[in-house]
């Protein structure tokens, strides 16, 4: 069963073909319009949103198609100690297509290798958000034409930003992609993500805790906000905060053609002044993420005709020998969850959680 967990689970192809699709929806909306009559899309929301779970819910209903689910963890029966892999099942009963938000890395993935149905993984934690991700690669094609020699600037919570290592992930597959990372130092980008994408990959990149300076060089500038939900401490997030504001008087020395981006909410990081600046693409994102989720929608659906559940290939990997530490991960709250863990370095013989691709101590 096909679904979508990361956004490298998609080709380079695939993804050019889900853009297509979103192009054809905004110029021929009304042939979409009951293509997914009779289907029913589950959003699993179990943390807080706003834009993708209506997003995803506006997309659903565009096609012609139905929505259950539920908006928070309290209303449905993890508050009764349901594991994820229990409630993919049951859910599997009910839709034909699963969206699931998750505080723990990793839920989704047990959600997709446990459900009859394909699973998009709608943000699990710190860890991925491919959908985002699907929704910012629409908006650089239709603003910058296309991916290659573009360089990206990353800006604020490098550290705990899903959106951040998803967009990365995906520009790391085209050619001439620069990136610069701008945040303070308690939320530069993890190390692992450097090694294992910049530096496995040769995209140059390099690193400023300064925004002003980085700005004149940057094709696209994405922001985003220090997330107070990552924390564990609160002193640590009132202290980081505020790092960076974006105004009008910093971007004096932008490019005109700079795309500013941000996967929103926006707290106070860009003013509302840079809101009519004509590069400000952050709500021509929200409007793609639309046409990105009908596009997605449309096609797993459409491959879902295949029975099965998701496979994992499990052939270098190690099951209950190591164990996740990470707090972070769905490992440290259903008990029941085997450990396992994947090859991923095999010259240094490093292995990452299957889940949440925390690297075993």
């Amino acid at each position: 069963m096909r679904s979508l967990i990361d956004v490298l689970d998609f080709s380079v192809e695939e993804l050019q073909e889900l853009i297509d699709t979103a192009n054809d929806i905004i110029a021929r909306p009304e042939a979409y319009s009951q293509i997914c009559r009779g289907k029913k899309l589950a959003t699993l929301f179990f943390e807080p949103s706003t834009r993708t779970r209506l997003s995803f819910e506006a997309a659903m209903y565009e096609l012609g198609g139905q929505v259950i689910g539920f908006s928070e963890a309290n209303s449905s029966s993890s508050a009764k100690g349901e594991s994820v892999a229990d409630t993919a099942k049951v859910i599997s009963c009910y839709a034909d297509i699963i969206a699931m938000r998750h505080p723990k890395e990793g839920a989704p993935l047990v959600a997709a290798m446990n459900a009859s149905i394909p699973v998009i993984n709608a943000g699990d934690g710190g860890h991925n958000h491919p959908t985002q991700t699907l929704a910012d690669l629409l908006t650089i094609y239709r603003e910058k034409g296309g991916f290659e020699n573009l360089t990206l600037g990353l800006c604020g919570d490098l550290k705990y930003g899903r959106t951040v290592h998803s967009l990365i992930n995906a520009m790391s597959r085209y050619a001439g992609t620069r990136v610069v990372l701008i945040s303070p130092e308690e939320l530069k980008l993890p190390s692992y993500v450097k090694k294992d994408v910049l530096e496995a990959k040769g995209i140059p990149y390099e690193q400023t805790t300064n925004l002003e300076e980085a700005i004149p060089g940057l094709d696209i500038l994405y922001m985003t906000r220090v997330q107070r939900e990552r924390f564990f401490s609160p002193e640590e997030y009132l202290r980081l905060k505020d790092s960076y504001i974006l105004t009008p008087e910093k971007l004096r020395g932008a490019r005109e053609d700079l795309c500013i981006m941000h996967p929103l909410p926006r707290v106070n990081e860009i003013s509302v002044a840079v809101d009519e600046d004509p590069r400000a693409c952050y709500f021509k994102q929200v409007l793609y993420g639309k046409y990105m989720r009908m596009a997605l929608i449309l096609k797993l659906l459409k491959e879902a005709k295949a029975a099965g559940k998701l496979g994992v290939d499990m052939s270098q990997t190690l099951t209950d020998v190591l164990f996740c530490r990470n707090p972070r991960c769905i490992c440290s709250v259903e008990q029941e969850l085997k450990h396992v863990f994947k090859l991923s370095d095999r010259e240094n013989k490093v292995y990452r959680c299957l889940y949440c691709e925390a690297k075993a101590n």
